[in-house]
């Protein structure tokens, strides 16, 4: 089976929506697609690991699994988030085995070698025989733990493993102007993660590609989410693309059902009665409402299996005040309906991969330019 796309599927996905297929079934079903996109797509662009509220405190060490690759998030003394190839320097063992909090060095379980947060390996225990802890010519400094280059945005914690992209800040611009346009870029520096009823995890049979699909398009609201149509409806929905950094959708009419319950903090400046999601490839969905944010970070765990875990942000006391907690509750609630209703298309569409009637279909010229645009984004990747 070949792996990568070949020049005909290429040239396919890139035709005009209204001519173009597809990817094909393998690229969803595949294990080596599934480990060829972990080396190009998620290891050559700028990828989402977690969210930074993970590790809140100094000493906060959180291992993550970027599809088989073991790496570790922590915070340091100085509130800094740093990300490190999560092995062991003497034989290769996992360092981290599980999240842990309060920790001034980490400690290998096999033989006991131990960094501090800056990756220094500090502690040979009898590396140069009973009771020596010191080596003749071995040099602690060079072995170490391997950094990988990282950035947090928007709490979101972004690496790039082949350190082949341009900075952050620079990455991130294009989609920064736009969102800007709704609120000023100070109030987002107010946003906190909520201290309760914030986070939902989800756990899908389909393949990471169809999470980001569905996402990117409105076309199935009326079918998918009848209760959340009949106050944003179909035809209240827009499309938008920044570069190759992302596409998306937007809504003319979020009308959040207060109702008894405290209004929540809003953007000072937010110029419209309007929510945008961007998704930003590879694996983040955003979603920016006058009164909340939130994002989910996508984690492919295998060819079959995604994982998706959703942070809930709120502007100062918003997010932790007793005041809003049943707000916050039902804000949730609202989301975790929405979110689990897709659960059943998108693991549907991961078992039509399998069929031999199915390879690539078609689009709608006018519901599904994200997804094409999504397809093209892998393609050239």
């Amino acid at each position: 089976m070949t792996t990568a796309l070949s020049s005909n599927e290429i040239a396919i996905i890139n035709q005009p929506i209204g001519y173009a297929s597809g990817l094909p079934n393998r690229a969803y079903t595949s294990k080596e697609f599934f480990e060829l996109e972990r080396d190009t797509l998620f290891s050559k662009n700028w990828t989402c690991i977690g969210h930074a509220c993970s590790v809140p405190s100094a000493g906060d060490v959180l291992p993550v699994n970027l599809m088989g690759i073991p790496l570790v998030a922590l915070r340091n003394t100085k509130d800094e988030i740093r990300v490190f190839h999560n092995v062991c320097s003497h034989r290769g063992n996992q360092l981290v085995w599980e999240a842990c909090s309060n920790k001034k060095v980490l400690t290998c379980p096999y033989h006991a070698w131990s960094y501090d947060l800056k990756g220094n390996l500090v502690g040979t225990p009898h590396i140069g025989g009973f009771g020596a802890h010191q080596a003749e010519g071995f040099d602690k400094k060079k072995h170490g733990l391997s950094e990988v280059r990282s950035f947090v945005w928007m709490d979101l914690v972004f690496i790039n493993l082949a350190e082949n992209q341009p900075d952050f800040n620079d990455y991130i611009q294009p989609l920064e102007e736009r969102v800007f346009t709704l609120a000023a870029c100070e109030e987002f520096d107010r946003l906190e993660p909520a201290t309760t009823h914030g986070t939902l995890e989800l756990n899908l049979n389909s393949n990471w590609k169809l999470c980001i699909e569905n996402n990117l398009e409105s076309y199935h609201l009326p079918w998918v989410h009848p209760d959340l149509n009949a106050i944003s409806t179909l035809q209240d929905h827009y499309h938008f693309y920044i570069d190759e950094l992302c596409a998306g959708q937007g809504s003319k009419t979020y009308a959040p059902d207060r109702q008894g319950l405290a209004e929540l903090p809003r953007f000072a400046n937010w110029s419209e009665k309007k929510a945008e999601y961007p998704t930003l490839f590879p694996n983040v969905f955003l979603g920016f409402q006058y009164d909340h944010f939130w994002s989910i970070v996508i984690e492919p765990i295998a060819p079959n299996r995604t994982r998706e875990k959703l942070q809930l942000y709120y502007l100062s006391d918003g997010a932790e005040h007793d005041e809003y907690e049943r707000t916050r509750k039902s804000q949730l609630d609202a989301w975790t309906k929405v979110f689990n209703e897709d659960i059943g298309v998108v693991e549907g569409m991961y078992r039509g991969r399998y069929s031999p009637a199915f390879n690539g279909g078609v689009f709608s010229p006018e519901m599904d330019n994200p997804t094409h645009f999504f397809h093209q984004w892998v393609a050239k990747n």
